[in-house]
């Protein structure tokens, strides 16, 4: 059985026991997660998501978290102002075996959902926000509408 799920804005056809290098994401080493974004899920019959595969997972775990191969951007720019400039990236990866592809069944399972970092900042900063943006009006500004009514 196989599936292609879609992580870190890039799609990846995966059955179980296959090793990937997924963009980063937010567990250790060692951490059971599971993809809840399934496009489509195959093996005896297809079933094609629109635009996700509902009660479809596959379930992995997390070997290590690595960076990638350094990509050099060289810029050299000629005639009146030559310059010359280099700058490396290496990319944060997470390492995942998957361990099991589910087609029905997952909100039972109790694992983990696999997020990026960005995403659970992203989260973290609204849960933050949400108690502040509930706060009650300050008491002086409604007793000074008050009286100004009166």
């Amino acid at each position: 059985m196989f599936a292609v799920l879609k992580t870190g804005g890039k799609q990846y056809k995966v059955q179980a026991g296959d090793v990937l290098r997924v963009e980063k994401l937010d567990a250790v080493a060692g951490q059971k997660i599971q993809f809840n974004e399934i496009l489509m899920v195959g093996g005896e019959s297809l079933t094609i998501g629109v635009p996700f595969v509902a009660g479809a997972a596959v379930q992995a775990e997390v070997i290590d978290q690595i960076k990638g191969e350094k990509v050099i951007h060289f810029v050299k720019r000629r005639r009146k102002h030559s310059s010359q400039r280099t700058k490396g990236h290496r990319q944060h990866l997470t390492l995942v075996r998957v361990t099991d592809v589910l087609a029905a069944g997952a909100d039972a399972t109790g694992v983990a959902a696999a997020t990026g970092t960005a995403d659970a900042r992203r989260a973290a900063h609204n849960n933050a926000a949400a108690p502040a943006a509930e706060a009650p009006a300050k008491p002086k500004r409604a007793a000074k509408a008050a009286a100004a009514k009166e």
